[in-house]
């Protein structure tokens, strides 16, 4: 016995091939197009690239024993990341719509999660975002010599060092108390931080700029913005691989320990999922599968 959904109307919603290459010639569709394929090779290799990619990674690749987190990470990716990927990248070229177009195209009973990808995307667009203008305003202060977060600053009557920072750290301190201003306790909410909202503001500016003509602007904005982190890793790899013991760190990084705790853990099939979910969340995290279509 097997269970059939009834899906009306899916031959007029999903054009056939032959449909599409007429479309294609004649150029009836009114959505916008990529000028050429670099622009959007570049583009899906610049959104593997972020913050959790720089940081997070060698992290949890450190925690989990070095070389044997590599060896689940790589068959997962294998079996499970990558053929999702091709899955969604056939789905948006077939189809050539959104996420929500497409979830409607398939069926009308989807549509609720063609619009839930898009409020996750809204959702990690508006910390990202935060980010960015935290990244700027660090970025305008440090051309300071010597970098305001280097030394405790003085207190009122310009004596000695403020307390504050003495008991913690130079950088926790300005990180707190100058770049978020946080007060010192909840109750106080405190004014608004118009340096912050200036850098919030400026970093919402440059994604309308590369956004204000859709793919017309973005696909050109990339050229910049997927090459140039690229350089970056670069030249903090070199700049890692010159400093002192840095060949014994990587050798620490990338040795495989199969007796670390964690790592008993993770070769454990039934407690992969409930204590190693992290591994999950990683690759999908890195392809962006799963919450948008391309």
């Amino acid at each position: 016995m097997r269970l059939v959904i009834p899906n009306p109307g899916l031959e007029g919603r999903i054009l056939n091939y032959e449909d599409l290459e007429r479309m294609e010639k004649e150029k009836v569709s009114d959505r916008p197009q990529w000028a050429n394929k670099s622009e959007y090779i570049l583009t899906c290799v610049g959104f593997c690239i972020g913050i959790g990619t720089v940081w997070r990674f060698p992290y949890l690749c450190q925690s989990h024993g070095g070389g044997a987190f590599l060896i689940p990470y790589f068959i997962l990716l294998v079996l499970e990341g990558m053929p999702l990927l091709l899955l969604e990248f056939a789905i948006g070229q077939r189809l050539r719509k959104g996420s929500v177009g497409v979830w409607r195209s398939i069926s009308p009973y989807l549509n609720g999660i063609g619009i839930a990808s898009m409020l996750v995307s809204f959702m990690i667009g508006l910390y990202y975002n935060t980010l960015i203008a935290w990244i700027m305003w660090y970025f305008f202060n440090s051309f300071q010599s010597p970098l305001p977060w280097a030394q405790c600053p003085l207190n009122d009557n310009g004596t000695e060092y403020v307390s504050e920072c003495q008991r913690s750290s130079t950088v926790d301190y300005y990180y707190y108390r100058v770049t978020l201003n946080t007060t010192a306790s909840i109750a106080d909410s405190g004014g608004i931080h118009w340096p912050m909202v200036v850098c919030l503001l400026a970093a919402w500016a440059v994604i309308c700029l590369c956004y204000i003509r859709g793919i017309g602007t973005s696909g050109k904005a990339v050229y910049v913005t997927s090459i140039l982190p690229y350089i970056v890793l670069a030249i903090f790899l070199v700049r890692g691989l010159t400093l002192k013991g840095a060949l014994n760190g990587v050798e620490f990084l990338f040795t495989p320990d199969f007796y670390h705790s964690s790592n008993i853990k993770l070769f454990y099939p039934l407690r992969l999922i409930k204590e190693h979910s992290f591994l999950f969340v990683k690759f999908f995290f890195s392809l962006a599968s799963s919450f948008k279509t391309p």
